[in-house]
């Protein structure tokens, strides 16, 4: 059940694909030149908007997860950010036996869609976890909680801006079975998040039925899934492409997450009446 009641695409991705991690080299912050920032245009969400969904293990509804998005009260070197926020817990009997509670935090540039800090706080069923990430970008770099610098690639993003960057790009020429890759770290790994396109469906859940996006994440077979194919996602096929369905098919059942309810978003949904 691991970081699957945050229920977030990237988050469940990136537990899978350990044997493509690379450690990123150690670096002095203070010899490292100053490189240009970027800018990226986000038309995909805003402040405001808070996402629900319900985690189901099985037949069970074994948890929920909130995402939402803020202004930052903070700002790094005078540019403004994003303060997102993602929570999950256990709900009912599931968390009599396996209590979770998950917080997940990233702090994003405005402008240019990349993190300043990234902060995890999870509990989950006795297992505790806390990290604590500070970037420079204008480095390519990042700090971890012992004080040691990394240099990293290009704008590398956290577990969670991960999901909010991927929101962002254009897919609107995407062709069956191209790939779609975002560096990512995790846990002090590079990882190349890796999502292959599907194709375009509709998609019913309970709240209605959407004109979707399909991506099946390029994930290790053996370790949670049987096969590749075990893991399919749904996104809106609009300009918010928020995830609306994810199915999982793993060695020990089956976890399905599940829009339930959505507020704020930017761009009118593409739900089909």
């Amino acid at each position: 059940m691991k970081n699957l009641v945050i229920a977030m695409l990237m988050v469940l991705v990136t537990n899978q694909i350990s044997a493509q991690a690379v450690k990123p080299p150690k670096a002095k912050l203070d010899y490292l030149p100053i490189l240009p920032l970027r800018s990226t245009s986000n038309s995909a969400f805003q402040v405001g908007e808070r996402i629900t969904y319900k985690v189901h293990y099985g037949w069970i509804d074994a948890g929920e997860a909130v995402i939402s998005v803020e202004d930052s009260k903070y700002s790094f070197g005078g540019r403004p950010a994003y303060h997102i926020l993602g929570e999950g817990k256990s709900l009912g009997s599931f968390d009599w036996f396996f209590r979770v509670r998950d917080r997940y935090e990233t702090y994003i540039d405005k402008e240019g869609l990349f993190p300043y800090r990234f902060i995890r706080n999870c509990d989950e069923g006795g297992y505790k976890i806390y990290q604590d990430y500070t970037f420079f970008p204008e480095k390519r770099a990042y700090k971890d909680m012992k004080g040691e610098s990394y240099v990293t690639p290009d704008f590398l993003q956290d577990m969670l801006s991960s999901f909010y960057y991927a929101r962002t790009m254009d897919l609107s020429n995407l062709q069956a079975g191209q790939i779609i890759t975002i560096m990512t770290l995790v846990d002090d790994e590079i990882y190349p998040l890796k999502m292959k396109y599907i194709g375009k469906e509709n998609c019913t859940i309970s709240v209605g039925t959407f004109r979707c996006l399909k991506f099946a994440p390029v994930v290790q077979k053996g370790r949670v899934f049987k096969k590749e194919e075990d893991l399919s996602v749904w996104i809106t096929d609009d300009g918010n492409h928020i995830p609306i369905l994810a199915k999982a098919k793993i060695l020990v059942g089956s976890v399905k997450m599940e829009l339930i309810q959505y507020q704020g978003l930017k761009n009118p949904i593409a739900q089909v009446q």
